[in-house]
C-alpha cells in the first residue's frame, strides 16, 4: 500500500551559496515565475554503482547528505512552489530526518515505486491529488530532476520550464563526451553514432503537468519498467515533442563513488569563495593596515575578503553566505576574539547547511618569548576546537612569527610536540626566551620579514579554508 504525502519542513531556510541554489535574480524567466511549478525528485534508487550498501543520493559529501543539496538549489528558486521527493519506504525516515535537520521547505516525501518511472509518477500523483490525504495544487508545469544532481542552477531551471510552458516539454541537453557505437550480437563493432548530430539527454526536464501526466497513465507495463526518458514518453504517448535547451556543465551526476568526491571538492571550492576577516582595532587605527595586507595576500589566491573590524555588521555577512572567518587575536594571548566570534556565530547559526571554518590568528616573537610559555597560554584550543566541532564549526589556530631568523635553514618546517598534545608546524627550529615584542615594532624594524609571515600564513589559511579538514582542527599552525 502506498504511503501518502507528508509535509515536511517550515522553517525559513537561510540564503543558499552561490553555485548551490542561487537567489532569483535577473537571468531568471519571466515566464518561468508567472506560471504555477512544482518539482518531482525521484529517490528511490540503491546506487549499485556506487558500490556501498548507502543509496547514493544519502551519501555524505562534506558531511551532508547528497539529496540535500539537490534539494537546496529547487528550494532556493522561490517559484517552484512544491518540491515532491519520493524515497523507499525503508528511506523514508532518513528523509524526514533530512529534511529537518536541514530546514528544507515546501517538501513533501511520497513513496518510490520499484523503478524510477514508478517513483516519478507517485510524485506525479501526489501533485493531481491521487494520492491519500494529497492537498498539494496541481501545477501548470513541472520539473523532473535527478536526486543526485546537486549543482542545478536557477537560470538552467528557468529556461527549461519556460520552453515546456511554451513547447509542452522541455529537456537540457549537452555534447557527447564519448563516441556512442552499438556492437552486434557476437561483440563486433556495428555502428557508431557521429558526435557532432547527437547529445546527451540530461537533467532537469519540464512538462506541462497535463501532458506528462496523461503519458504516465497510458505507459505501458514495459516502459514503466525499464524506460529511463521521461521525454520519450511525452513524445510516444502524448505526440509531444521535446524543445531542447543547451544545459550547464554542472548538470552532471553522482553515479560512481569518484563522482562524490569530485561533488565534494566543487562543494568546498563554492563555500571558500568569501572570506570575513575580524580584529579588534579599537586600540589602534594602525591595525588597518595589517588587515589590508592580509586582505591582500589572500584576494592574491582568487578569494573574495569581507574586512569586519571590531565584529561590524557580523550578522548581515553571515547571511550573505560568509563560512569562513579569519579572527585576529593581535591585543591579547588568549582567544578572546576568537571565542566572541564563536558565540556569535552560535546564535546566528549559520552552520547548518555547510561546516563553517574559523582561524583564529596570533603573533609570536620566537627570539622574546618562551615557545613553551606560549603555548599554555594558548592550550585551551584543542578543548575549545572540540566543543565547537559538535556544531560544526571547524575551529583552527595560525601563529605568524615576526621575528627575522637568519640562518640558512631557517624556513624548514619542523613537527613539534607541545603540552596538551597539541601539534605545533613550526618554520622556526629556534626557541629563545625574553620579553614580549610588540608586533607594530617588528613591522617598523623589519617589515619585509613581516611581510613574508604574513604571506606565508595567507597562503596556510586558504589551504585550511579550502581542504577544511576535520582531522586538522584544533591544530596551531606556525607562518
Amino acid at each position: 500500500m502506498e504511503q501518502g504525502p507528508t509535509r515536511d519542513g517550515e522553517r525559513e531556510l537561510r540564503p543558499a551559496v552561490p553555485g548551490l541554489g542561487r537567489e532569483p535574480g535577473p537571468a531568471s524567466s519571466p515566464t518561468a515565475m508567472a506560471v504555477a511549478v512544482a518539482a518531482v525528485l525521484p529517490a528511490g534508487g540503491c546506487g549499485e554503482r556506487m558500490g556501498g550498501p548507502t543509496p547514493k543520493q544519502f551519501c555524505p559529501a562534506l558531511g551532508r547528505p547528497l539529496i540535500s543539496y539537490t534539494v537546496q538549489a529547487l528550494q532556493r528558486v522561490s517559484w517552484i512552489k512544491d518540491i515532491v521527493v519520493a524515497v523507499t519506504k525503508e528511506n523514508m525516515d532518513t528523509m524526514k530526518s533530512i529534511v529537518r535537520r536541514y530546514q528544507h521547505q515546501r517538501v513533501t516525501l511520497v513513496e518510490a515505486g520499484a523503478t524510477r518511472h514508478q517513483s516519478i509518477f507517485s510524485g506525479l500523483k501526489a501533485l493531481a491529488g491521487d494520492q491519500p490525504h494529497s492537498q498539494l495544487p496541481t501545477p501548470k508545469v513541472v520539473i523532473i530532476h535527478d536526486a543526485v544532481r546537486p549543482f542545478v542552477e536557477e537560470d538552467v531551471l528557468a529556461r527549461v520550464v519556460s520552453a515546456a510552458n511554451d513547447h509542452g516539454a522541455a529537456g537540457a541537453i549537452r555534447p557527447l563526451v564519448s563516441t556512442v557505437i552499438a556492437p552486434s550480437a557476437d561483440g563486433y563493432l556495428d555502428q557508431s553514432l557521429d558526435r557532432a548530430k547527437h547529445r546527451a539527454s540530461e537533467m532537469p526536464q519540464a512538462f506541462l503537468f497535463d501532458v506528462i501526466y496523461r503519458a504516465y497513465c497510458q505507459c505501458s507495463d514495459y516502459d514503466m519498467e525499464f524506460g529511463t526518458e521521461c521525454l520519450h514518453l511525452a513524445l510516444k504517448y502524448c505526440h509531444t515533442k521535446a524543445k531542447l535547451v543547451e544545459g550547464s556543465p554542472d548538470l552532471w551526476k553522482v553515479t560512481y563513488r569518484r563522482d562524490l568526491y569530485a561533488a565534494e571538492s566543487i562543494i568546498k571550492d563554492r563555500i571558500s569563495q568569501q572570506i570575513c576577516i575580524i580584529m579588534d582595532t579599537k586600540e589602534d587605527a594602525g591595525c588597518i593596515g595589517f588587515l589590508q595586507l592580509l586582505k591582500k595576500e589572500i584576494e592574491v589566491k582568487g578569494t573574495s575578503v569581507t574586512l569586519c573590524p571590531n565584529g561590524q555588521d557580523l550578522q548581515k555577512i553571515c547571511q550573505g553566505d560568509c563560512y569562513n572567518f579569519i579572527c585576529i587575536n593581535m591585543m591579547s594571548s588568549d582567544f578572546q576574539e576568537t571565542t566572541k566570534l564563536l558565540n556569535e556565530l552560535e546564535n546566528m547559526a549559520p552552520s547548518s547547511l555547510y561546516p563553517v571554518a574559523v582561524v583564529s590568528v596570533h603573533f609570536l616573537d620566537f627570539q622574546t618569548v618562551s615557545f613553551s610559555g606560549r603555548m599554555k597560554e594558548l592550550r585551551e584550543m584543542k578543548d575549545l576546537a572540540k566543543e565547537v566541532k559538535k556544531q560544526n564549526v571547524f575551529l583552527y589556530g595560525l601563529l605568524i612569527s615576526f621575528t627575522q631568523v637568519e640562518e640558512k635553514n631557517s624556513h624548514v618546517p619542523i613537527l613539534c610536540e607541545i603540552p596538551a598534545q597539541i601539534n605545533i608546524i613550526s618554520s622556526d627550529p629556534y626557541n629563545k626566551p625574553g620579553a614580549r615584542l610588540s608586533w607594530r615594532k617588528a613591522w617598523k624594524d623589519n617589515p619585509q620579514q613581516l611581510q613574508e609571515n604574513v604571506r606565508q600564513g595567507a597562503s596556510i589559511i586558504t589551504s585550511l579554508i579550502k581542504e577544511r579538514n576535520a582531522e586538522l582542527t584544533g591544530q596551531l599552525l606556525v607562518a
